[in-house]
């Protein structure tokens, strides 16, 4: 049995994770930026304060931590010259200062212990970079990055470090997305609402790779090909990505 504590878990992922994690045994701090049904505290990932009283809270109810899951996170994105400084500003500032606010608030208690497990939600952005999505795709692989070297630093602490990088999935994760370039937002949206690949088939596949001391964690068969086809292959995955930017470009070119 682990103690878990778990962000952005009112919906999507987190909410899908909780429901593993518990059904696995595990007890389980649900957390969110609003009050909701089935969150014990709220936490908003960008604040400070927010994060202080989430290590009190642990505190004050375990003594201890097990495994810290960064799971919340927001949409965005958009063509180089359309999406606007402010806009790289927000998902900057959730997407990859959350995470690095997590870990800096939690990490001394880890070392404290002599053990713990960083989970870190990604994408698959995070690996592979289709045109359209400059800022998600940047912030999500600093949260590749960021992970892979808390694991290599914290080592010696006894303290894993496992990023996850998932392909679309149904979630309600487009909610979230901001940005002046609405025709990226269509295409992300119809990506995400044609896939069959639901949250909680990404859950059990992200508690297996946990169980497997998986470093990266690529939950699902799309991601996982467009990831191999990267290293396999750069020429032809180079012209994959070209051409989807290409079509993206022609479709907004009357805009």
């Amino acid at each position: 049995m682990s103690r878990v504590l778990v962000t952005g878990a009112a919906s999507g992922l987190g909410a899908a994770l909780v429901a593993a994690l518990r059904a696995r045994g595990d007890e389980v701090l649900a957390t969110d930026r609003v009050a909701a049904d089935g969150i014990d505290l709220v936490l908003d990932i960008t604040s400070d304060d927010d994060w202080a009283a989430a290590v009190a809270a642990v505190t004050e109810r375990w003594g201890g931590l097990d495994v810290l899951v960064n799971n919340a996170g927001v949409a965005g994105g958009g063509r180089v010259d359309v999406c606007t400084l402010d806009e790289w500003q927000w998902i900057t500032d959730i997407n990859l200062f959350g995470v690095v606010r997590g870990t800096r608030a939690f990490v001394p208690m880890l070392k404290a212990q002599g053990s713990g497990h960083l989970v870190n939600v990604a994408s698959l952005a995070g690996l592979v970079h289709p045109g359209g999505m400059g800022s998600y795709n940047a912030v999500k692989a600093a949260v590749v990055a960021f992970t892979e070297t808390c694991g290599h630093e914290l080592a010696s602490y006894g303290i894993r470090a496992s990023v996850v990088c998932p392909s679309y999935f149904r979630t309600h994760l487009m909610d979230s997305m901001q940005g002046s370039d609405e025709l990226v937002g269509q295409v992300v949206g119809g990506l995400v609402a044609r896939s069959s690949i639901t949250a909680d088939d990404i859950a059990a596949a992200v508690l297996a790779g946990m169980e497997a001391g998986d470093d990266v964690i690529v939950p699902d068969e799309p991601a996982r090909q467009a990831y191999f086809l990267k290293w396999a292959d750069r020429p032809a995955y180079d012209a994959v990505m070209r051409d989807q930017a290409a079509k993206l470009q022609a479709a907004g070119s009357g805009s």
